[in-house]
């Protein structure tokens, strides 16, 4: 180190303008929903709502969480993501290790044929035959079955054992270990910041995942997770205020509720991605490392 400061060329501005810009193109969205859901009807009908609360009030909150359906759909969206998250991590984790093994008979040709199933799908009128043959139309099973694994997940994971040493794993064996005390004792202990990482793309995923549930789940509504029932509010409370606007107990209140069911349904994932940042920039990068 010479001691000088390295100089900003116009680069790194552009960049750092950029980088603003993207991070405001973020952050604004939120900060109005934040605003709409703390304010009181009147000032939203008026429009005086940007980025800060108008005549603050809490009434929508507690609308929000007095209405039993939503809560529950909070619980069960809860529950439903922490069992796809351990689900999903299990079967990546089986379906990444054997591929580090050279010794693996058509190694190749399985990888080429899982990476197959990345690029192309039937779509969804097949998919749905095929659940409806399978009796997981409005079954709850149909949210956590197919999507059991990522393949592009499943590729950052592999790449990532197979960055492990293979000293490691050579020293295991020679102990008497075989692959699963490879696996439990020296590869998942070492991957915690891919483990972390993956977790959350499975959790923030599943949380604000809808569309499954919303075309396989039609009669089913006690199994609706938190995104579906806020798509269907927003849908029932527009044409309820494009029929007759003076329906709500207020001009105004149902974007208030709205707003503030949005705020408390991002809550949860808000409060675990401090627990993961962490690992998530290392375990997001290493994965990429070893083809």
């Amino acid at each position: 180190m010479d001691g000088k400061a390295r100089k900003t060329d116009a680069g790194d501005v552009c960049i750092i303008i950029f980088m603003l810009i993207l991070i405001a193109l973020c952050i604004l969205p939120i900060m109005n929903v934040v605003a709409t859901s703390f304010s009181s009807p009147g000032a939203v009908m008026r429009q005086e709502v940007t980025f800060l609360p108008v005549e603050f009030q809490t009434g929508s909150f507690m609308d929000v969480l007095n209405d039993s359906r939503f809560m529950r759909s909070m619980a069960w969206t809860g529950i439903l993501t922490g069992i796809v998250v351990v689900v999903n991590l299990f079967m990546t984790i089986l379906a990444a290790y054997p591929l580090t093994y050279d010794s693996l008979k058509g190694r190749k040709i399985i990888t080429l044929y899982i990476v197959f199933t990345m690029l192309f799908s039937a779509g969804l009128i097949p998919a749905f035959i095929l659940f409806r043959d399978l009796n997981l139309i409005n079954n709850p099973l149909v949210l956590i079955l197919p999507g059991m694994i990522s393949v592009f997940n499943m590729i950052i994971m592999r790449n990532f054992f197979m960055g492990i040493p293979d000293s490691l794993k050579e020293s295991a064996e020679m102990d008497g270990g075989g692959p699963f005390t490879v696996l439990i004792k020296i590869y998942l202990p070492l991957s915690t910041p891919v483990l972390a990482t993956l977790g959350l793309f499975y959790a923030v995923g599943r949380w604000n995942g809808f569309q499954d549930a919303l075309f396989f789940l039609p009669s089913a509504p006690d199994w609706h997770p938190i995104q579906l029932l806020l798509y269907n509010i927003l849908q029932n409370l527009t044409a309820v205020d494009a029929m007759d606007p003076g329906a709500s107990a207020a001009p105004g209140w149902g974007q208030t509720v709205q707003s503030a069911a949005i705020v408390i349904a991002m809550i949860p994932i808000l409060c675990v991605y401090p627990f993961v940042q962490r690992y998530f920039v290392q375990g997001a990068t290493l994965g990429a490392v070893k083809g």
